[in-house]
């Protein structure tokens, strides 16, 4: 079995959490993160993080993650990988925006070669699931194994360890 990388991308501060926002200090995704970090301690992470700040106010965020959809924009992210080749399997975990992932796991996705690579998707949403990223996914990269995504529900982010348990054991299939 080869080496494992959990890249993601969370958003802590005001959520969309059952109905209500809410600030949280980590955000869903980081939490189950965590929990995939204990299942497979030997695994590498990597946080994907904008340059830009999204806005502190959860109004404001989405409507600037909307804007990005439209536009197709690709933010710039604040650090690099210069390779996956010491990865056999991508663990890749998101908040489900706007039905699929947010625009910087795009830019990430397209910032690497992922070519012969198994990517095991995961998303915390509040009740959309999976949306259309994992279509995304693989048409972004076209020649890696992707895997059907797990969704989570946010706001049980906490309690996802049943769900962290199959995200960790599809990763670790040879």
């Amino acid at each position: 079995m080869g080496k494992i990388l959990i890249a993601y991308y969370s958003r802590r501060g005001e959520n969309y959490v059952n109905g209500s926002v809410r600030s949280l200090e980590k955000g869903n995704t980081e939490v189950v993160v965590g929990k995939l970090k204990e299942l497979i301690p030997d695994a590498d992470v990597f946080h994907i993080d904008t340059v830009r700040r999204y806005s502190d106010s959860y109004m404001t965020c989405i409507e600037e993650a909307k804007r990005e959809l439209h536009d197709q924009e690709r933010p710039e992210m604040k650090n690099h990988l210069d390779s996956i080749d010491p990865y056999d399997t991508i663990v890749l975990g998101y908040p489900n925006w706007w039905g699929t992932m947010p625009m910087v796991c795009y830019t990430f996705l397209e910032s690497l070669d992922f070519t012969g690579k198994r990517i095991v998707p995961f998303c915390t949403n509040e009740g959309s699931g999976m949306g259309s990223s994992v279509r995304f996914i693989k048409k972004l990269c076209p020649t890696a194994i992707v895997e059907d995504g797990i969704p989570i529900h946010g706001a049980e982010a906490a309690n996802a360890d049943r769900e962290a348990q199959q995200i960790a054991d599809n990763a670790l299939q040879a």
